[in-house]
Parts: C-alpha cells; structure tokens; sequence
C-alpha cells in the first residue's frame, strides 16, 4: 500500500534537445512517499519524482501540474474505451458483425455515463454526492458491472406487484438506490 504525505517540492527550468530550436519548460514534482506493505513490513519514506515538460510559459507550476492531471484523466477515458470494454478487438469475423458489437459496447459505455449523470447531487450531502458523481463518471466499466449490474436480486411477484429483494450488500447499493429514485420520479 502506498500512501503520499503532504510534504512536496515543485521546481522548473528550462530544456533545449540537441536538434531543436526552442526551449521546453520542465516542472519538477518532488513527493515524499510512505511506503508500506502489510502488517509485519517497516514502513518506508521514499521520494518520488514527477515531471511535467510543456511549452506553455504562461501557467504556474502548479496549473502545469493540474492541467495534466486532467488530461491524464483524459488518456485514461480513452484507454478505457480501447481496452476496457474491448470495443476495438471484436470477436467476430465480418465487417457488419464488428460493427455491431462496437455498437453494443459503445451503448454499454453509454449507459454508465448517464447512469453516473443520474445521481442527483443535492441536500446536506452535496458533497458526498459530487464526489460519488465523479467516481461513478471515472469509473472503468469492468468495476461499474460488478458494483451495479451483478448484484444478486430475488423478484417475487405477489398479487398486483413486483417486489426486488437485494440478497447481497454493497456500499454502493446506496448509490444504486438513489438512480432508482431519481428515475421514478
């Protein structure tokens, strides 16, 4: 288990490769790092560093930092899409057929955005709901299957109605209850 603690440096400067005529700003990000790994494991400090190369002069350090976080949320997005839900290594043998499929993983895809831009974010818990929003958004879809999809139901239909009994509890049946509420109404 890794863990970083607060303590960390961030420093810049200037690079020129050999064969190009402009320089590149380098921002240097310094963490220090408690390193543990179980029970019986000394924990462990070790400095971790970041680099961040860019030719925008105008942002701060930290805007540099931040601005490629995000686009590394991006790239993940993006990775997620090829390898995740194997959109673009279909199993089938014909042109029609793979397009299908793509379809039907893009539709999957598609499902747990909107399932995510379902919860509704309001009340004391405000907070709590915008940062369960955003971990449903980010979300891979092998772990938004088994967190929301298979999740074992007992259906029993008596008289005039049907009543879903959930046989198993997660922490994220909560959030699972709420998109069912928020769709009722």
């Amino acid at each position: 288990m890794k863990t970083s603690s607060p303590p960390f440096t961030k420093s810049q400067f200037s690079y020129s490769p050999r064969f190009t005529k402009r320089d590149y700003r380098i921002v240097v990000l310094r963490k220090l790092v408690l390193e543990t790994g179980g029970q019986l494991a000394m924990p462990m400090l070790d400095h971790r560093y970041f680099f961040y190369i860019t030719n925008d002069t105008e942002l701060s350090a930290e805007d540099v930092v931040r601005e490629s976080n995000q686009r590394c949320n991006q790239e993940n997005l993006n990775e997620q899409l090829k390898n995740g839900p194997r959109a673009f290594r279909a199993p089938l043998n014909t042109l029609e057929a793979n397009w299908a499929y793509s379809v039907i993983v893009s539709l999957a895809w598609t499902l747990k955005a909107w399932f995510a831009l379902l919860l509704p974010v309001s009340g004391r818990w405000r907070e709590k709901h915008l940062t369960e929003k955003h971990r449903v958004l980010r979300m891979d879809f092998r772990t938004f299957v088994q967190a929301f999809i298979l999740i074992p139901v007992q259906v029993v239909k008596t008289g005039r109605r049907l009543i879903y009994r959930l046989l198993a509890w997660r922490p994220q049946v909560s959030t699972l209850l709420r998109v069912a509420d928020a769709m009722r109404r």
